[in-house]
């Protein structure tokens, strides 16, 4: 990690640095807060959470080559290098600060309600066609897992794409303050975090406080499908945007909300669960190009916009929306004996759940079961939103609707006034909880079909992914 000194860090995190003077010189090769990940030479940062003390851990990180430990307790033996600051969790930005302020590599911050961690994956899938590209893993998009981020990324590293997560205004401020993004893309405002954030005004003034620390020559790519993400093309803070968007009628250069299109798909053919298929239309030119879904196309224009802003060719854009691998409980299509299985219970919120049904209801050849759990953190009108997403999956036609968890009862009442006008002829079914399910209501489901899992995490519906696969 050039640049990194141990005097340097104690400097950054305004810290209390005890040990031998000469080792203040000394370069760190990692910074980690998991002691089972300490490398030779790195430093180990000694969180107290509330189940586990880093502290604890420290004499062993020493014993696996660690040059220092940091935390915010005085050190038990001044004769091994050590700082001690006020917070370890501030430290770990304000390291990533440091570290940041040393990269000259284009940084891609990416934010949004729904589909962050699809177009990080596919961003990321589209830069390595030409790039030596470090991304997100697994959900280190918070205070604390976007420094860890950025302390992965290394002198061969030629792009690095962070996904950016928040719940509450402030924080995208202080990620954006250590990432510094070079393009910011903004996949969406829609209904998530609204307990904190109240309205998707609330929302929109929460995820734009990316621009506060973007590069003062730095672009932001947004999509111009939503309405108010497009009307940001006068933000002060942005020397210029970009907008990406499907396009449905109307003049060739603008969505019906008036934000001119860059980048856009246009004669989109939905393949069911096995893709689509659209044109790609682009300052560079236009292309045909599967996509892994309908609902995906979005997230693949992202990508394009992306990659024509860092210099890729059509062909290197069309190879990498290709060579997308969706990860676990997003959207993962998964074949288990004779049976489809749709992983996407990472989150949910009314419209990815509704991007989830529309997948569904798409499948020809099987019958259609939707397995429904709680969505969380949606403010004072959560009760509504789980009414509609019911009333929505009926009008779909579902063959069979499960409904799961308290506010999931919600799902029900709207089922059930489709289902009265005779709008609805399948069959629903409604369980308290997770383990009422799995004990009775998992046999309802049987080989041949198409199934779509999906509820907010803290629903733990990977059990029934799990489950499902071993029957």
């Amino acid at each position: 990690m050039k640049e990194m000194t141990l005097e340097a860090v104690a400097q950054a995190v305004k810290g209390t640095y005890t040990g031998p003077e000469e080792r203040k010189e000394s370069e760190l090769s990692s910074i980690t807060i998991d002691s089972r990940q300490v490398e030779k030479d790195g430093l180990f940062v000694a969180i107290k959470g509330a189940r586990v003390d880093g502290n604890t851990f420290i004499p062993g990180a020493y014993e696996d080559g660690a040059l220092c430990c940091m935390s915010t307790e005085p050190p038990k033996d001044e004769t091994k290098p050590y700082i001690q600051v006020e917070s370890c969790e501030q430290a770990l930005k304000d390291m990533a600060e440091l570290y940041r302020a040393g990269l000259t590599i284009p940084v891609i911050g990416i934010t949004g309600s729904v589909g962050k961690t699809t177009t990080k994956e596919m961003i990321a899938a589209v830069l390595s066609q030409k790039y030596d590209t470090l991304k997100t893993l697994g959900n280190f998009n918070n205070e604390i897992g976007l420094p860890l981020t950025i302390f992965r990324i290394r002198e061969h590293h030629q792009a690095a794409v962070l996904e950016m997560g928040i719940s509450d205004f402030g924080e995208m401020t202080r990620l954006a303050k250590v990432a510094k993004p070079d393009i910011c893309v903004i996949t969406n405002i829609g209904q998530c975090h609204l307990e904190n954030l109240g309205t998707r005004d609330g929302i929109l003034k929460a995820k734009t406080e990316i621009f506060t620390y973007l590069k003062p020559e730095g672009k932001a790519v947004l999509n111009g499908n939503d309405d108010k993400l497009c009307t940001l093309d006068q933000d002060e803070r942005i020397s210029a945007t970009v907008f990406y968007g499907l396009l449905d009628g109307g003049k060739l250069d603008q969505t019906k909300e008036g934000a001119k299109l860059s980048v856009y798909a246009q004669n989109c053919e939905s393949l069911g669960l096995a893709g689509s298929r659209f044109m790609l239309h682009t300052p560079k030119g236009e292309i045909s190009v599967p996509a892994p879904g309908r609902h995906m196309i979005s997230n693949a224009l992202a990508a394009a916009a992306v990659g024509c802003e860092l210099g890729l060719s059509l062909e290197q854009i069309k190879a990498g929306i290709e060579s997308y691998e969706p990860v676990g409980g997003h959207g993962h299509i998964i074949q288990a004996d004779d049976m489809t299985i749709m992983d996407d219970c990472y989150n949910a919120n009314p419209v990815s759940m509704k991007a989830g049904i529309d997948v569904l209801s798409e499948v020809e050849g099987s019958r259609t079961v939707a397995i429904m759990g709680d969505m969380f953190e949606l403010g004072d009108e959560e009760a509504q939103m789980h009414y509609e997403v019911g009333q929505y999956a009926a009008r779909k036609g579902i063959s069979l609707i499960i409904s799961i968890g308290s506010l999931a009862q919600n799902y029900e009442k709207g089922i059930e006034e489709i289902s009265r006008t005779g709008g609805y002829a399948g069959r629903h079914l409604y369980f308290a909880d997770l383990d009422a399910f799995l004990e009775t209501g998992i046999r309802e489901i049987r080989k041949g079909d198409a199934v779509l899992v999906k509820a907010s995490h803290a629903m733990h519906f990977e059990k029934i992914v799990k489950v499902l696969q071993e029957q």
